[in-house]
């Protein structure tokens, strides 16, 4: 697999713990109270990833356990993919053991989706424009659903870059997001799902099929409907589409903007951090580049 997909892969599992502890903190209010809320705002807003990779596998048993006692509730099958993604495509180093929870939270993805809506079962063995008919008559219901599955099909695809069947996924996956967009357009994830959609987008050359204009809109909608909170959005702007296409005063522009910025953001802390730490790097080796 192409050293830009993988890296594409990885940050969209940094960006799913922010998807990740908001429904999970839904589904486990009932049994913790309060306790699930303050762990979820606590992740998103902690800036030290090391803290998150050392207490994941923790939130992992305890979903684990909420399954055994539920094993139909999609909404908890869908969270325990998401953050099984997330540990299995960022924190997981053995490649054997990331297949091992990237394949688990696939599994757990297509099983919520599968018993929330019955069209959805039969998506593996779907030509694309039969699963792309199946894809436009979701509605808004099951679009936390369809968004976990997003995330996790792009966790499994890194972790099985060798298999050519799950890389040609992709945009099957893409799909997913944009029609994510068109049934949630007030989900406070947006700008997120925006830039996943600009980095797949630039993911080829133009020669090959690559939408480098279309990747430049969706970039700066990312970071419009953030009003530049994400500062993952200017990255991924810097790195999928300036950086190609030789534009360095936009490239350095961008990159500047988030190392002088202050990551501290509610809800965006973890995922600034990451940011500036990649953005540091992309400016040392700028000159290697250009």
């Amino acid at each position: 697999m192409p050293i830009k997909l993988k890296s594409l892969i990885k940050r969209c599992c940094y960006y799913s713990l922010l998807l990740t502890t908001v429904s999970c903190s839904s589904i486990v209010s009932n049994v913790t109270g309060n306790l699930a809320d303050n762990l979820s705002l606590a992740i998103i807003n902690q800036e030290d990833p090391q803290i998150v990779r050392d207490g994941a596998p923790a939130y992992l048993l305890l979903l684990d356990s909420l399954i055994e006692s539920d094993p139909r509730n999609p909404e908890m099958l869908s969270s325990a993919a998401k953050l099984y993604a997330s540990y299995g495509g960022i924190f997981v180093d053995d490649k054997v053991r990331a297949k091992r929870l990237t394949s688990k939270a696939l599994r757990y993805s297509n099983e919520a989706l599968c018993i929330s809506n019955q069209m959805t079962c039969l998506w593996n063995e779907q030509a694309f424009d039969e699963y792309l008919k199946t894809l436009a008559a979701i509605k808004k219901y099951d679009a936390n659903l369809l968004l976990n599955h997003a995330i996790s099909s792009l966790a499994y695809t890194r972790a099985h870059s060798t298999d050519w069947n799950a890389i040609a996924r992709l945009p099957h996956i893409q799909a997913i997001l944009e029609r994510y967009i068109e049934i949630a357009p007030s989900s406070e994830m947006l700008d997120t799902v925006y830039t996943y959609l600009g980095i797949l987008s630039t993911l080829r050359p133009p020669a090959l099929g690559g939408d480098f204009d279309q990747g430049q809109d969706y970039f700066e909608m990312a970071i419009e409907i953030s009003s530049g909170k994400n500062l993952s959005a200017k990255v991924e702007y810097a790195n999928g589409y300036a950086k190609p296409l030789y534009d360095r005063e936009l490239h350095d522009k961008l990159l500047s903007e988030v190392i002088l910025a202050n990551p501290i953001v509610k809800g965006y802390t973890l995922t600034n951090i990451l940011a500036q730490e990649e953005a540091v790097l992309l400016m040392e080796s700028a000159d290697d580049y250009f």
